[in-house]
């Protein structure tokens, strides 16, 4: 049964695949065709799951799908979302099946998986360096000529090494290149505009490959100053701007279009803002958006950044992107009476970019979980358990062991990573089906 819609993807292997007893969150003692998740009845809060379990609520991704649609359309952007953060097909089949350009990757074997499930349109935000995986997608390109996939290059280096290869396996088409500007100090990406054209200079000038575009990533300039933030991604996104106009006044784009790209999941609005400064150029301009996070957004990092940018472009309270995914453990102890530890940790939960969120509890069973009380907050994390401190009040004396606790997550990218399948339920949490992971 599909929950969301597919965006022609081919998914059905997935509905039609046999989980076996001992998949993460499924209390399955059986073989399950994962199709008939949907039609088993099970209530997280009734505690029919496995603990702990990842869901995904569905009425928050269809208000962040179409949340984003409207964005993208109002700006006159393009979307390709960053897939690596979900590595989900079902997922990937709604972002594109509610407008979403292609899909960027960051990996060959991402491509790779991306393709087999029916993904058409690749941006690869990262720069193929091994000669396997150039040949590999070469080899794609080649059995495909439907298939479209731009790579990333940020010097001299890394043209040759895509130059040689395609002398070596030619294509119908020449490969479109995008030069990638970087920020001094961090991580790939030509440290100069000076730089930057170089590189460009060459791939126009390389046989097989043809000069695309540019792109960066902002998000490598979010701190705890949102206001100089907001400074150093306009100057950025200038910088890129700039740089498609030089190169349009020398003539060096190939193609029926001039791309440029960037986004992350904090600053968006200004990126696709500072986009619209580029026009009267000698062919379209595609001006792409790569968010990933904006799909479920999160309980931490990106939902203050995104209640910013809520009030920058006069969101109306509440209708902002949406929490979307949440972690549901049960209280296996109470050892002091300011401590709770639950069935949780490391292996379930990001914390790379701050520990889970207590949001609520709940007795299995009918009924609506109660908001956890302020100072109530997970302290540490182990592999399989996290701390949760108590504050003074009846809730030491209420929360007992086999009471659910609901987590919300700070960094999507890196919770989903521990999911090979998350369950989808609706606002009462009745499981509706799966979304698998391919990480």
């Amino acid at each position: 049964m599909s929950i969301l819609p597919h965006g022609s993807l081919s998914l059905s292997s997935l509905e039609e695949q046999w989980l076996q007893p001992g998949t993460k969150g499924l209390p399955i003692g059986a073989p399950l065709r994962q199709g008939a998740i949907g039609v088993q009845g099970w209530k997280v809060l009734h505690g029919d799951t496995s603990f702990p379990v990842g869901v995904l609520k569905l009425s928050a991704l269809e208000h962040n799908l179409a949340w984003m649609r409207a964005f993208c359309e109002r700006h006159g952007a393009l979307l390709a979302p960053h897939g690596k953060t979900t590595m989900c097909p079902q997922l990937f089949g709604a972002q594109l099946a509610h407008g979403a350009w292609g899909i960027t990757l960051a990996t060959s074997t991402q491509v790779h998986t991306a393709y087999r499930f029916g993904v058409r349109r690749v941006l690869l935000a990262n720069q193929l360096v091994a000669r396997s995986d150039i040949r590999a997608l070469l080899q794609l390109l080649h059995d495909d000529p439907d298939f479209e996939c731009i790579v990333l290059a940020d010097a001299l280096a890394g043209v040759a090494r895509l130059g040689e290869e395609v002398a070596a396996h030619p294509l119908a088409r020449p490969l479109p290149v995008l030069v990638e500007l970087g920020l001094p100090g961090q991580r790939a990406g030509c440290r100069t505009p000076e730089q930057a054209l170089t590189v460009a200079r060459a791939l126009a000038g390389a046989p097989g490959l043809a000069l695309a575009g540019f792109e960066g990533y902002e998000g490598l300039l979010v701190s705890d100053d949102r206001d100089a933030d907001a400074r150093a991604v306009a100057a950025f996104v200038d910088q890129l701007c700039a740089l498609v106009l030089q190169a349009d006044d020398e003539g060096l784009f190939e193609g029926p279009a001039i791309l440029v790209s960037a986004g992350g999941s904090a600053y968006f609005d200004l990126v696709a803002q500072g986009f619209r400064q580029l026009h009267g150029l000698s062919r379209p301009l595609q001006p792409i958006l790569r968010s990933g996070c904006y799909l479920t957004s999160d309980h931490g990092i990106y939902r203050a950044a995104l209640a910013e940018l809520d009030a920058r472009t006069g969101a109306a309270a509440g209708q902002g992107l949406r929490p979307a995914l949440e972690i549901w453990s049960m209280v296996q102890s109470r050892p002091e009476p300011d401590l709770a530890i639950l069935g949780m940790g490391k292996r379930d939960a990001s914390h790379d970019s701050g520990l889970p969120l207590a949001l609520a509890m709940h007795r299995p069973g009918p009924g609506t979980p109660q908001a956890l009380p302020p100072g109530c907050a997970i302290v540490r994390m182990n592999d399989q358990h996290a701390w949760l401190r108590l504050p003074e009040g009846p809730l030491r004396e209420q929360l007992l062991v086999g009471d659910l606790v609901g987590c919300g997550i700070s960094h999507p990218c890196t919770t989903f990573d521990r999911w090979p399948l998350l369950l989808a339920v609706d606002d009462d949490y009745l499981v509706r089906g799966a979304c698998n992971t391919f990480f």
